[in-house]
């Protein structure tokens, strides 16, 4: 058996680490020497002294003097095609902070954000000579550095170069390609545009994806990704097989060693697994392309080949740069810069008032940390700040600045940026809110007087040409069926039963787009919010209230507009009908979900705000309870066939409780609750589901140039491998070869773990990970891969968003194109001179367009195409072109307005903490290894990492055969090996108590603790008595030394909330233990 036994620090078995980490303490030694370290052999090449990518690797200084055929053997060939050599001077990444200190941006993910130990990079000999003035810049020092002539000062034992100082400064980076040599790149296959996406765990790691290539590529160190930042579309040049890296957890050979990891993990850290809708860009049909597949052929062939090795490369242009450039939201290290000021003024006997230097600058430290730090230019901030730091304000470091990047050129190894605003303190929820808003572009604004000016008046009432044009559906018994706190009600629900024991079912849904005309204010308003953003509380509409509550909204008792789906259903949940059509229709009930789920468990008492004296809620029209009773338990019993169908078709369902958040008055969240689905909600979204796969149907097969359809991506496959190795592994069987397949094993394994409920869940947020998200796309543009349209979690061939046209603008231009298709069939028919005569409400009798069974002929016939372009033309349906960048806007929109209510999420979660101060529960182990676990936080549903390596007092044994993991209290202290503050305190890691205090009884979440635990809520020293306050009998009980873990097993731990004035937001874990030795 294979065991690691590491005295406060773990040792990775490497002989070559180690020579090079005795190389990096001697070199520390002599960091405030004045001359440079002699140049060291790597292979037989002189270059200069290493330095740290990010990834346990090395990169080499390289010198002028090194050939060109020197420079590419290393993988560091930066120059544009038959170009000279170029002097390189990869710089450091500045300030690199441990996992545990850095929050959770507000982005979508919840796992907590590492990066490389800063330690780490302390201790890595990076002397460079700088001409300040003949001053020597040490980047190993471990204490601040001054220079009078040079703005800025360290922070954290680092010190930034001037940003601009010409004829000193060497070039960082080498120059991005020019357009011309990256097009003639990109068309040979010697390089590829894609997405830039950066691991928020370590910034110094970024994976691209090649469209056709099954593995991202690997961005390793700021020098290979050349000034490219998180969402910039950039030009790729893959390395040679010999410069690629061995993927994490795997035992293959590699000639660049990674440092040991957790290899026990389910899924590769640095693997982007979220938010894939971009990552692979097409940048042509592969048609005519033959160098470009020949060069994807290459790569996936030597992937194949050497399935241990994952590709590397390195950014040589940008061609689009990411709009979060122009939305970053951080601290200012203004303490640091206070600091130093002062010293000049104590060294100049200069008592006066603080002055600002136009030369002075400022470090940022964005929040999100997939960005990097920033400097920023004294003079160029906002009045308000500069007059605080004058005044030698030091809590202007405590506020949330708003900031872009307006710079970064070659000589500066950090971007410039300037700063907008100040949101407000750190700490506090408004500015918190304010900055998610900012950093994702949301539109918070209200709507302009011109445009409200815009809105019919209220009274309103359905002209009465529209009543003579449609269809009256306002005799049928129609419902709403929302949450209780609904005001939007865009679909309502009607059924009945036909003669020949059909069902046939109806979806109404609001017809916003005869208020929303093409290209008016209003319409290019809700063009550029796209979606209703939801922040827990409140939410940020699309449309203007007086339209998406009241006009539009289908309130009951009123006449409404709207567009209506009839389903025939037979009782095997076949769809043997349909008819679409704009419709008139009075809802008669607004049920909650609670209300209807009442009927369905044949509850009697229902209880609503809106009830009459019975207790039932208020009917409108001629309809009794006992009509609203029996649709719904019909609409029920359909609804468990369509379901039932649905899923042995094929269709896949990854569900998973949600955490739900309760306020106060005040808007401060108070307690936390899981939340699942139920039946009702289930009722409604089968209906919802069945409509949009009938619009999508008709608009595909009418416009098939111009139909704005969703399409879901099969999964990431090699991810999905990962996954079910992972599960059988652990006794599971899973068949990932079809969505249907893959559903039918969830289910088995979900009655196996019936028992283990906790465990399931896991499984069911792991499973999602391989997932690629649901885009919208123009038909037209992807004609070429029609196999390709289909929806993989659905599986169905077409799908589309119909029933929410008052919070979503994909839906408003579905409703356009579908009634373009109406009115196609009567021009059609008008053209043909067959136009029958019918009956007022049934404007067309024979369908062709618009029904189950498409005419085909009819739409390619000269009258036909003439009749469906006459009615695009009037409806304003958008051309394939711009409907195809409407389907990109709306994408981005919709991922924006996901990370604003994760974000939010998060937000709440970090004030319920940071109220309650600590947070004891259980947790389950899903990676573990050597340096960290990664466990799962079911009360939360959220996972966190704890780092036990380099922890002072602690022996951490890793035996690597059984992945078993082992923690014990050190018998003795054994000598530092290392820098100054490079070993953690055990309290960092861990809540160690007396088994005396742990029967303190202490209500959590519920009750509340009377004493703080610390403006970051990490415990106190050992040496101080602990409260006894703060430990809870809730059901958790401490863990005791030595701590023996296994993967998925069960361990305390204690939650807290970390950062707020002095930081980014985040929720720190750490193992909850009793010792009598502390």
């Amino acid at each position: 058996m294979r065991r690691v036994l590491v005295q406060q620090s773990v040792v990775e078995p490497n002989c070559e680490g180690d020579k090079e980490k005795k190389k990096k303490r001697r070199s520390n030694r002599r960091s405030k020497q004045s001359t440079p370290p002699p140049p060291t052999s790597v292979n037989g090449l002189h270059v200069e002294a290493p330095e740290c990518l990010g990834d346990g690797r090395t990169c080499n200084h390289v010198t002028a003097s090194l050939s060109s055929s020197s420079t590419k053997q290393h993988g560091w060939d930066m120059r544009p095609p038959n170009e000279h050599a170029l002097d390189l001077c990869p710089p450091i990444e500045h300030e690199l902070t441990r996992a545990s200190d850095v929050g959770f941006s507000s982005m979508p993910t919840m796992r907590i954000c590492e990066q490389v130990n800063p330690m780490e990079e302390q201790n890595i000999p990076n002397q460079h000579v700088s001409d300040f003035g003949h001053r020597v810049m040490s980047q190993s020092c471990p204490e601040p550095v001054f220079y009078r002539e040079s703005p800025g000062t360290s922070n954290n034992n680092y010190m930034f170069p001037s940003p601009h100082i010409e004829g000193f400064q060497k070039k960082c980076f080498d120059p991005h390609w020019s357009m011309e040599v990256v097009n003639e790149a990109l068309k040979k296959g010697d390089a590829f545009k894609v997405l830039f996406r950066v691991n928020a765990h370590n910034r110094l790691e970024a994976y691209c994806k090649i469209d056709g290539v099954p593995t991202d590529v690997l961005i390793s160190g700021i020098a290979a990704q050349n000034r490219a930042v998180e969402g910039d579309i950039v030009v790729l040049k893959v390395d040679p097989l010999s410069l690629w890296t061995r993927m994490k957890g795997s035992t293959g050979i590699s000639n660049n060693p990674a440092p040991v990891e957790d290899c026990n993990s389910l899924l590769e850290d640095g693997e982007i697994a979220s938010d894939n809708s971009k990552d692979s860009l097409h940048v042509g049909s592969f048609n005519g392309q033959s160098e470009v597949v020949k060069a994807v052929g290459r790569i996936c062939s030597s992937i194949s080949t050497f399935p241990s090795k994952r590709p590397t490369g390195r950014i040589v242009s940008i061609i689009e740069r990411s709009p979060r450039r122009d939305a970053i939201v951080g601290h200012l290290n203004v303490k640091n810069w206070l600091s130093y000021h002062e010293f000049c003024r104590k060294e100049t006997k200069n008592r006066n008032s603080l002055t600002l230097s136009d030369s002075a600058y400022i470090h940022l430290t964005p929040t999100d940390p997939k960005l990097p730090k920033m400097m920023v230019f004294v003079k160029g901030l906002p009045d308000c700040i500069k007059k605080r730091l004058e005044k030698g304000d030091s809590t202007v470091e405590m506020e949330l600045v708003a900031a872009r990047i307006y710079e970064w050129d070659e000589e500066s190894s950090v971007p410039l940026a300037h700063v907008l605003h100040i949101f407000g303190r750190g700490s506090e929820v408004e500015a918190q809110i304010n900055a998610i808003l900012f950093e994702n572009a949301i539109r918070s604004s209200e709507f302009s007087p011109e445009l409200l000016s815009s809105i019919p008046h209220i009274p309103w009432e359905v002209p009465s040409e529209e009543v003579q044009s449609r269809r009256d559906l306002r005799n049928l018994c129609i419902f709403t069926i929302d949450p209780s706190t609904a005001i939007e009600l865009d679909d309502a629900l009607s059924i009945e039963k036909l003669s020949n024991g059909n069902f046939r079912v109806g979806v109404h849904i609001a017809d916003v787009s005869f208020f929303i005309l093409p290209d008016t204010a209003i319409d290019k308003e809700a063009r550029v919010r796209s979606t209703s953003v939801y922040l827990s509380q409140y939410k940020l509409p699309m449309l203007p209230p007086m339209f998406s509550e009241n006009l539009c909204s289908l309130n009951p008792g009123v006449d409404r507009l709207a567009f209506s789906i009839f389903v025939d259903i037979n009782y095997a949940g076949d769809v043997v009908d349909h008819w679409i059509g704009r419709s008139v229709i009075q809802s008669c009930c607004k049920l909650s979900y609670k209300q209807a789920q009442d009927i369905i468990d044949e509850i009697s008492n229902v209880d609503s705000s809106n009830i009459t004296e019975n207790g039932n809620p208020q009917l409108y029209g001629h309809f009794k309870w006992p009509d609203i009773v029996r649709s719904v338990k019909s609409l029920h019993e359909i609804s468990k066939i369509l379901k039932e169908k649905r899923f042995s078709d094929g269709a896949l369902r990854l569900e998973s409780s949600k955490v739900v958040y309760l306020f106060d008055d005040h808007g401060i969240p108070y307690d936390s609750m899981l939340c699942g689905q139920k039946e009702s909600n289930f009722l409604v979204e089968e209906f919802m589901l069945l409509a949009n796969r009938t619009a999508a149907g008709i608009i595909s097969r009418a416009f098939p140039d111009s139909a704005l359809l969703r399409r879901h991506p099969e999964p990431n496959m090699r991810k999905l491998r990962e996954f079910e190795a992972f599960c059988c592994k652990h006794g599971l069987e899973l068949d990932t070869s079809s969505s249907g397949r893959f559903n039918q094993s969830l289910e088995q394994i979900r009655e196996k773990l019936k028992n283990d409920t906790v465990l399931f869940d896991i499984l069911i947020s792991y499973a999602s990970r391989p997932m690629q998200v649901a885009t919208y796309f123009c038909s037209g543009d992807q004609k070429d891969g029609e196999n390709d349209w289909g929806h993989y979690a659905l599986a169905v061939p077409h799908y589309t968003h119909f029933t929410s046209p008052l919070r979503r603008y994909p839906d408003i231009i579905v409703h356009r194109t579908l009634a373009a298709a109406i009115e196609a069939e009567e021009l059609y028919l008008k053209y043909r001179g067959s136009l029958p005569k019918v009956s007022r409400g049934e404007k067309v009798a024979r369908r062709c367009f618009t029904c189950i069974h498409f005419d085909r002929d009819a739409a390619e016939s000269l009258e036909g195409k003439k009749a469906l372009s006459a009615a695009a033309v009037k409806h304003g349906v958008p051309c394939s072109e711009s409907l195809a960048d409407v389907a990109a806007y709306c994408n981005e929109r919709k991922q924006a307005s996901g990370h604003v209510k994760d974000a939010c999420d998060k937000l709440y979660m970090w004030v319920l903490l940071k109220k309650k101060e600590i947070l004891f529960s259980e947790a389950r182990v899903l990676g573990l290894g050597p340096r960290f676990m990664s466990i799962y936080i079911q009360k939360l549903a959220i996972e966190r990492r704890i780092y036990y390596d380099e922890v002072e007092g602690l022996t951490v044994e890793w035996l690597e055969t059984t992945s078993t993991l082992v923690l014990s209290l050190a018998n003795k202290r054994s000598s530092r090996r290392g820098g100054p503050g490079k070993w953690r305190a055990l309290e960092d890691i861990a809540f160690v108590v007396s088994p005396c205090d742990v029967k303190i009884e202490l209500g959590v979440f519920g009750g509340s603790s009377s004493e703080q635990v610390g403006d970051t809520g990490v415990a106190a020293q050992a040496s101080e008595p602990i409260c006894k306050s703060v430990i809870s009998n809730t059901g958790v009980d401490p863990g005791v030394f030595p701590l023996t873990v296994h993967l998925l097993s069960t361990i305390p731990v204690v939650l807290h909330a970390v950062g707020g004035d002095d930081g980014p937001l985040d929720i720190g874990a750490r193992l909850y233990l009793s010792s009598y030795l502390r």
